[in-house]
């Protein structure tokens, strides 16, 4: 049933798979953080799951694998003598022939022509040539030496304009006039637009006489060009690509298109107008194809044009050129070179990337990478403080519970409940206060007591101690080289989460050093690519780890310490960075003075030292002493718990991995949003 009837009319669906899930954000992010905290940029993290591919859909890396599979099958099936070898086929059958009408004839002329025929040159294009004023006597030779014109001339124009070696297959004398009458008004055209003249009118007068010829209908000059153009580049491409030998027998041959010289004229001036008028089409490029079959000329053009699409896809798949995004990708050429199912995965894929880029979990920073928004840094400090909780609480896998009365110590008093506390009951007291109340109404506590508002108890809490903390991280190469990167931002990122959902009222600061030192936001420090950099500068970083804690003179300092090397570098007083290895007397002595200061202010001190140097070993103790400070040597996966509970203990709060008790074991722990 038509569709003008009412009816429907049903055809492919050209969009992938109807029933796949939709774009799943939340995979693709946790794949994100996945490997961010492996060490890559959020940038270099979302090529990564775009390269991969996500819920089974094939990622960019498998289309351009495919895409460069395609590009050498179509060099190993061709070459490029597909033209000559027709023509070498339809002179041998037409000498065949002849020869054979010759043997046949008794006159005298006989043995002129057998001559002539005997003593051809060997080369094809210098023999068809020869033969131009020969008098035929077999009208199949005939026919198979004008074929050899005729093919010529539809090669010719089939390399400039798709389809018409066919078109022109059984043409006649006026079909030919008529092309000959289009390249003469084309270049007329062509040569008015190159003049910087209005050819809007001679365009349309163009198109409404010979538009049968343009299947790409093109909407006005320009597109008219760029369509030609890449097409005549294409054949020139393809002609830089055959040998010498090849080439010379092409041009000579083009002499005979039609039966005459003006289609190879015609054709000379087009090719030399597109070149001027679109100098950046590639008109120089070749390829090495080594396969057996043969291409023709119109043939080889649409091969090349197809080699140059396949390159520009994969370009675009390698998403490897600055500003790329996955919406560059023709998936027009896509689906023609791979199919529809590749062009359905390189949409998801694209939805993917739009999904993320608008979502709030990623965003432009304003040096114009893209960063983890607060949102996704959220997520993913969420997810690694619980990590670090199991660990704490030996409860691996334990059901997330929100922990009433977090505000404060139990004190071990309880009171009357009023609205608005938060404190957790005291089951105990209340129970009780219940049945007292049950025994002064009348009642009988052994038929069962029922609550009431009045009866509630809660535990009294006392203020915590408010916290000035300063992180202090190494950032030197030697933590990415050795495989410390990765915990080192897991750690900073875990302490950021606790601290901001558990512990409000603290003051953290994150601090990085590498040759020299800088405070970070967690969106930086999750960001932050390793660099092949010289230095150790603990001694700005504890410069800038007193200046946090003059800032907050009421809080409790507390300084945690990750390196796995000795300074090499200070700051000198104007500012300039000064570097030696190994660590000079001046660099040893400046640490030691800023900690001496960071340890007058009174601040718990935690070093956590990574590797097994013996030399670093040594050094990090003497610090410790210096301050009354600890050093801890964990294990890379226990860097979290190690400096988590290292914080909760200098903070006032228990210390040592099995006193948590309640914030971290039978009750769970809960981290809000």
């Amino acid at each position: 049933m038509s569709p003008a009837r009412g009816g429907s009319r049903y055809g492919r669906y050209h969009g992938g798979d109807p029933l796949a899930p939709p774009v799943d954000v939340a995979e693709a992010l946790d794949a994100i953080g996945e490997e961010v905290m492996a060490g890559y940029s959020p940038e270099s993290a979302l090529r990564e799951v775009l390269r991969r591919g996500t819920n089974g859909q094939q990622g960019l890396d498998d289309l351009a694998r495919r895409v460069a599979q395609r590009r050498r099958d179509l060099l190993r099936r061709h070459d490029l003598d597909g033209t000559m070898q027709e023509v070498r086929e339809l002179l041998d059958r037409a000498v065949l022939a002849e020869r054979s009408q010759l043997a046949r004839d008794l006159d005298d002329e006989v043995e002129f022509a057998e001559m002539r025929l005997e003593n051809l040159p060997s080369s094809t294009a210098s023999a068809v040539s020869e033969l131009a004023d020969y008098q035929w006597r077999s009208s199949d030779a005939r026919a198979d030496y004008d074929k050899i014109k005729d093919l010529l001339g539809r090669e010719m124009l089939d390399a400039r304009f798709a389809g018409m070696k066919q078109a022109l297959e059984s043409a006649t004398d006026s079909d030919r006039q008529a092309v000959t009458e289009m390249l003469s008004d084309l270049n007329d055209l062509l040569a008015s637009h190159a003049a910087g003249q209005d050819t809007t009118e001679q365009f349309e007068q163009f198109m409404d006489k010979h538009g049968d010829y343009f299947p790409e209908n093109p909407q006005n000059v320009d597109e008219l060009i760029d369509a030609l153009a890449a097409r005549s580049a294409a054949a020139q491409r393809m002609l830089n690509s055959m040998t010498p030998e090849q080439r010379e027998e092409l041009m000579a041959l083009s002499q005979q298109a039609f039966g005459s010289p003006e289609l190879a004229q015609a054709l000379a001036q087009l090719d030399a107008t597109l070149q001027a008028l679109r100098p950046g089409e590639d008109w120089s490029g070749s390829q090495e194809f080594d396969g057996g079959e043969g291409l023709g000329l119109g043939a080889g053009a649409g091969v090349m044009n197809e080699l140059a699409d396949l390159d520009e896809l994969a370009e675009q798949l390698s998403q490897a050129y600055p500003g790329a995004r996955m919406g560059d990708i023709d998936l027009d050429k896509l689906a023609h070179a791979l199919g529809e199912d590749a062009a359905a995965d390189a949409r998801t894929l694209s939805e993917l990337e739009k999904a993320l880029r608008e979502s709030g979990l990623l965003k432009r920073g304003t040096d114009g990478a893209l960063r983890l928004s607060p949102r996704a840094i959220r997520r993913l400090g969420r997810a690694l403080l619980r990590d670090v909780a199991d660990r704490m609480s030996g409860r691996q896998g334990a059901r997330d519970v929100r922990r009433a009365g977090a505000a404060g110590e139990l004190s071990g008093a309880t009171r009357a409940w009023e609205y608005g506390d938060t404190e957790p009951w005291d089951v105990t007291r209340t129970v009780t206060n219940a049945v007292v109340r049950t025994v002064g109404e009348g009642g009988d506590p052994r038929g069962g007591v029922r609550l009431e508002i009045g009866d509630v108890e809660v535990s009294e809490t006392e203020a915590r101690t408010q916290a000035a903390v300063a992180l202090l991280v190494d950032t030197s190469f030697s933590m990415a080289m050795d495989g410390r990167w990765v915990p080192m931002k897991r750690t900073a990122l875990a302490l950021h989460t606790l601290v901001g959902t558990r512990f409000r009222g603290d003051h953290l600061a994150l601090i990085g050093f590498g040759p020299h030192a800088q405070a970070m936001d967690i969106e930086e420090l999750t960001a932050l690519d390793p660099k092949w950099d010289k230095g150790t500068n603990l001694h700005h970083a504890l410069l800038l780890a007193h200046r946090h804690f003059r800032k907050h003179p009421n809080a409790q300092p507390v300084l945690l310490v990750v390196t796995d090397g000795e300074p090499t570098s200070h700051l000198e007083p104007d500012g300039r960075v000064s570097f030696a290895y190994p660590p000079s007397p001046q660099t040893v002595a400046q640490t030691v003075r800023a900690l001496d200061e960071v340890g007058r202010l009174g601040a718990q001190t935690t070093f956590f030292r990574l590797g097994e140097d013996p030399g670093l070993a040594r050094f990090i103790d003497q610090l410790a002493r210096r301050v009354d400070g600890r050093v801890q040597a964990p294990e890379l996966e226990d860097l979290g718990v190690a400096v988590v509970d290292s914080y909760l203990g200098g903070r006032g709060g228990p210390s040592g991995f099995g006193d948590y008790g309640d914030l971290f074991g039978g009750r769970g722990f809960w981290v809000g949003d």
